[in-house]
């Protein structure tokens, strides 16, 4: 291998963002965060390492083995390089800003680490932007946080936009009704994972009556709410429901075309989420957009909600960017460039005339060039 292939070589999961790429997602983490600003969520940024005690303090848990660690030569102290910028968020809602008035509505964007990728999505580094809103325990709060990530991906021209909601909490509560030993709470998640009918089945009883008819609950959020509906479930578990529906039905208000799906027992990747939870999809896009819903912030456990959004997955879906076209500018018309540009063109300087400059506008990507103030195509004859 050449010495040139050798400075190329990145570690696993690490890429280079080239042209036009990397322009595509800073124009998708524009276009989103001034979706959020719009409607009242207040920017934030908190560092791309901190102290390993309160990155991975309460909810931060759940990052534990996706987090590079490293010791800080000067407080010899370990620190954690983040995974996830929510818990980085809500940290800030719950210590800098504890004060503020709620509900407080925040918004961020940046890179994030992870130890290793999933199958689906192998990169370790990637860009997220997201919200969160503290201090609300309301549906109304996780409709306007599901609505909001719609009208953002609409913004950056997502279309064929999925959301997929859950009830984490749903599963445990049923359990708790039905007074199951901690060794058949384990079998029956392994199950319900693994979406195992036949595992359920196997378990008897009223476990595989209840969670054989939820596991067969999935798919359009209505008829999978009628279904949810004429079950008798305990009390605990029909407060979950009720407040899904009421969700549904309040996002359905602001988008009556959304496409809604419900999966009451998935459980994966939501282990720290305390109500409605959900994923966002889109038509040819492997894997999700994003995710979200309600969990607790800090030590005084506060009531929350929020969404992250994968950038790169965002702009995967995405059309490609259209620039304007280019003109190349001889030395003396650089004092042009910006009569140009507000014309839509997109200029670049000659750092010497070339004696072609036809030849020179192709080599370099342009359609035309200008000299003493004329614009010519590439196929035209300088006067």
């Amino acid at each position: 291998m050449s010495d040139t292939a050798n400075k190329a070589l990145l570690p696993t999961g690490l890429r280079d963002v080239l042209p036009p790429d990397a322009a595509l997602e800073a124009v998708a983490v524009n276009r989103l965060l001034g979706v959020f600003a719009a409607h009242g969520y207040d920017r934030v940024k908190p560092p791309l390492i901190e102290f390993e005690e309160s990155l991975l303090d309460g909810v931060g848990a759940v990052t534990t083995k996706d987090t590079f660690r490293v010791m800080d030569p000067l407080s010899q102290r370990m620190m954690g390089v983040r995974a996830d910028m929510t818990i980085q968020v809500a940290r800030i809602a719950t210590t800098r800003m504890v004060r503020h008035p709620r509900p407080l509505r925040l918004c961020y964007a940046g890179q994030v680490l992870r130890v290793k990728g999933s199958q689906l999505r192998p990169e370790r580094q990637f860009t997220q932007a997201g919200i969160e809103l503290i201090g609300a325990d309301t549906p109304v709060a996780d409709a306007e946080v599901i609505g909001m990530v719609i009208r953002a991906l609409d913004a950056v021209g997502v279309r064929d936009v999925s959301v997929d909601l859950m009830l984490p909490p749903l599963v445990p509560a049923m359990c708790d009704a039905l007074q199951l030993s901690p060794e058949a709470r384990r079998t029956l998640r392994d199950a319900l994972d693994q979406k195992d009918a036949a595992a359920v089945k196997a378990m008897g009883g009223d476990v595989a009556g209840v969670f054989g008819v939820l596991l067969g609950c999935i798919g359009e959020a209505e008829e999978v709410l009628s279904r949810l509906q004429a079950m008798d479930l305990p009390a605990a578990a029909a407060q979950r429901r009720d407040t899904l529906a009421e969700v549904i039905a309040l996002v359905r208000e602001e988008h009556p075309a959304a496409t809604l799906t419900i999966d009451p027992v998935e459980y994966r990747g939501f282990e720290y989420h305390t109500g409605v939870s959900f994923s966002v999809f889109s038509r040819g896009v492997s894997g999700e957009l994003g995710r979200g819903g309600r969990y607790r912030a800090g030590e005084a456990q506060e009531r929350a909600v929020g969404a992250t959004l994968s950038v790169d997955a965002v702009t995967e879906a995405m059309e490609p960017l259209s620039s304007g076209p280019r003109v190349l500018l001889s030395v003396k018309d650089r004092l042009l460039a910006g009569r140009y540009q507000a014309d839509g063109w997109v200029t670049l300087n000659a750092l010497q005339d070339p004696q072609d400059f036809a030849a020179e506008a192709r080599r370099l990507g342009c359609s035309h060039y200008s000299v003493g103030g004329d614009l010519l195509a590439i196929n035209d004859k300088q006067g």
